[in-house]
C-alpha cells in the first residue's frame, strides 16, 4: 500500500508542485493538495501549517512542501510537534533525511531544483525507510527537546 502524501506550495513552488503531483499520481500515490492553486502571491507559513497539521492529524503519512528555496517551509513545518521536516536538494540528502532522521516532511525549492531532480529526490525519499538502531536514539532526543523546550 502506498503512503498517503499531502503536498503544498506557495507561489514560488506552484508549477513544480503540479508536476510533482502528476508524477506521484502516476506512480499510484494518493495525494492531498493543500494549495496553493496559482502563481498568485501567498504566505508560505500558511501552506506549511496546512501540510504539517495534516501529517500531525494522520490525514497523511508524509508531507511535501515546495517554496522558492524550501527553507521557509522547513522552518515553519518544524514548529509543529512531531514534524521532522528536512530541506533536501538532491537524492542523497532526501534518502538520508528518511534513513537517519525519519523525516516525515521534505521541502525543496521550485527555484532551486527542476522537475527531473525533484523526481529523483522523491524516488529516493519514498524508496527509503528509517534505519532505527542508533538513529532512533537520536530522533528520540529531538522529541525530548521538543517536549522540554517548548
Amino acid at each position: 500500500m502506498r503512503e498517503n502524501i499531502v503536498i503544498g506550495a506557495d507561489h514560488g513552488g506552484y508549477r513544480l508542485k503540479e508536476e510533482v503531483k502528476a508524477y506521484l499520481t502516476e506512480k499510484g500515490y494518493p495525494i492531498i493538495d493543500k494549495g496553493t492553486d496559482s502563481e498568485a502571491s501567498v504566505d508560505y507559513p500558511d501552506i506549511a501549517a496546512r501540510v504539517a497539521r495534516a501529517v500531525q492529524a494522520g490525514e497523511a503519512d508524509l508531507g511535501i512542501l515546495i517554496c522558492g528555496t524550501g527553507i521557509g517551509m522547513s522552518i515553519t513545518a518544524n514548529k509543529f510537534k512531531g514534524i521532522r521536516a528536512a530541506v533536501v536538494h538532491d537524492a542523497y540528502t532526501a534518502e538520508m533525511s528518511r534513513r537517519h532522521n525519519d523525516a516525515n516532511v521534505i521541502t525543496f525549492g521550485g527555484r532551486v531544483v527542476g522537475a527531473g531532480v525533484a523526481f529523483s529526490i522523491l524516488d529516493a525519499w519514498l524508496g527509503s525507510s528509517f534505519e532505527d538502531g542508533r538513529h532512533a536514539r537520536r530522533v528520540g532526543k529531538i522529541g525530548e527537546f521538543e517536549r522540554n523546550h517548548s
